[in-house]
């Protein structure tokens, strides 16, 4: 676990309820009910003054919700940056988790060790690792990904139509988000021929 020694001081509720969105501060690092021993950098998730009763709702910059009492002397309470204050551990935020869903052309077992081991080369043995698998076939097939208005007309013309994205395989749409207020159209691709004569 990677901490660092930071410079703070505990700030009361009358002072948290003063702090804007934008403020950076520490609250406690516990992760989905793991307790941790030190601080995570965060935010209030609404301005201060919104909050009522003397009790604040902070994200943490890993994602995590932490509901603080900072005048309760058994809560470790939110601190701030503070040279005249005292010494607190702060959790390091040491690198991004990355989601990834890869097509691997004609893959196969000897093709995907070879990509796994290109990676954690790459990054190092530690880093890389394949918390879970899901192998499946892919048709190459390619589709054209249309973005209409959601309460569009019948038989609307497809003039109004919004082009998202070209020559997008199939599996990968699922990864994506229409628009606000827009959806999905997806089609088999059709090659754009060029029949402009030429001289």
């Amino acid at each position: 676990m990677n901490t660092e020694k930071a410079t703070a001081r505990r700030l009361t509720a009358e002072e948290v309820s003063e702090l804007g969105l934008q403020d950076g501060i520490f609250v406690s690092a516990e992760m989905d009910g793991l307790p941790l021993d030190c601080y995570a950098p965060a935010f209030l998730t609404e301005p201060g003054k919104n909050f009522e009763g003397g009790s604040f709702t902070a994200k943490t910059i890993f994602g995590e919700e932490i509901h603080v009492l900072p005048d309760s002397a058994e809560e470790r309470g939110i601190w701030v940056a503070d040279k005249a204050g005292e010494e607190i551990e702060v959790l390091q935020s040491a690198g991004v988790l990355l989601n990834l869903a890869l097509f691997v052309p004609n893959g196969n077992k000897e093709s995907l060790e070879s990509l796994y081991s290109t990676a954690r080369d790459a990054f190092g043995a530690g880093i890389v690792q394949r918390w879970s698998e899901e192998v499946v076939a892919v048709p190459d097939v390619k589709v054209d990904l249309f973005e209409e208005p959601a309460r569009g007309r019948k038989n609307a013309s497809s003039q109004n139509r919004d082009r998202r994205a070209l020559d997008i395989y199939p599996t990968r749409v699922r990864f994506l988000e229409p628009s606000d207020g827009w959806r999905f159209i997806v089609e088999p691709h059709k090659e754009v021929v060029d029949d402009t004569p030429t001289i």
